[in-house]
């Protein structure tokens, strides 16, 4: 069976049962354990949960708005019918939650994310380093910049990735400073394993391991009972088996796949699922 969810599962237990309830800027409070470990390996499993369904297309669009498009702009999403940024996108005239961001940075959510990717151009960087210089120790993508960290809508949760060639196989090492487990961490790691394993292709590697560091493992109160529904989902039902990730072998450039809502060049194959829990977001 799944391994992601057994161990998804098992998280979420621990945090209602043993977590600590504190009070954080949303004004809702979350229930949280320090920190969190996991791993994945990738030829033995594609990290998607089961026991509720994860909007995979979605997910990926985000990754690659971030990675391939570079783009802060909420629009682009919009566009492609993903709305996960609605929350904090700037406005028309600049504004967001009091602030004046000026309207440079309308429609966006300013500089963050794909903003960073694309000011030091990150993703170029990295795959010509894992091409000429594999055995380079400075493989890293980093989001937190503290130069952009005041116009920046939300600084970036998922914040660095670190990134390994071992027996010709790609690593990544991804840390997460804050971690919404109902909704944010079902979506990031799916998005980073996808994107490991085209980082994987267009570079001549397989796909190796996904090492997960996360602080501040949290659930929020008012999602409490959606997960609670999952744990029951997962105890009387069961999980199925892990779906597996085409990706169309002709891409040999990572800007080359198509980012279209179709997502022409990437599919999930088998992904069966015990359908969605609606999760309030806390914004």
């Amino acid at each position: 069976m799944a391994k992601w969810d057994r161990e998804y599962i098992n998280l979420c237990k621990e945090i209602i049962e043993k977590g600590q309830e504190v009070e954080n800027r949303t004004g809702i409070n979350t229930i949280k354990l320090p920190y969190k470990h996991f791993e994945f390996d990738l030829e033995e499993e594609f990290p998607i949960l089961t026991t509720k369904f994860v909007a995979f297309k979605s997910a990926v669009l985000e990754m690659l708005w971030i990675y391939q498009a570079q783009s802060n702009d909420v629009r682009w999403l919009q566009d492609r019918g993903v709305k996960i940024w609605n929350e904090w996108q700037i406005d028309e005239n600049g504004h967001y939650m009091g602030k004046d961001f000026g309207k440079e940075y309308a429609y966006t959510i300013g500089t963050a994310y794909g903003y960073i990717v694309k000011r030091y151009q990150l993703v170029q960087n990295l795959i010509e380093t894992i091409k000429n210089n594999p055995t380079d120790r400075r493989m890293n993508m980093s989001l937190w910049q503290n130069d952009y960290l005041a116009t920046a809508a939300l600084p970036s949760c998922v914040w660095d990735s670190m990134w390994d060639i071992t027996d010709g196989k790609l690593n990544a090492i991804v840390t997460q400073r804050s971690c919404d487990v109902a909704l944010g961490l079902p979506f990031n790691v799916t998005q980073y394993a996808v994107l490991l394993c085209m980082l994987a292709q267009v570079t001549g590697l397989k796909p190796g391991k996904l090492y997960w560091s996360a602080k501040d493992v949290h659930i929020y109160k008012n999602q409490v009972e959606g997960i609670e529904e999952q744990i029951k989902r997962y105890e009387e039902l069961g999980d199925f088996e892990a779906p597996k990730l085409r990706l169309n072998p002709e891409i040999k450039d990572f800007f080359k796949f198509d980012n279209s809502k179709e997502l022409k060049d990437i599919e999930l194959i088998e992904y069966e699922h015990h359908g969605k829990i609606k999760m309030p977001i806390a914004v």
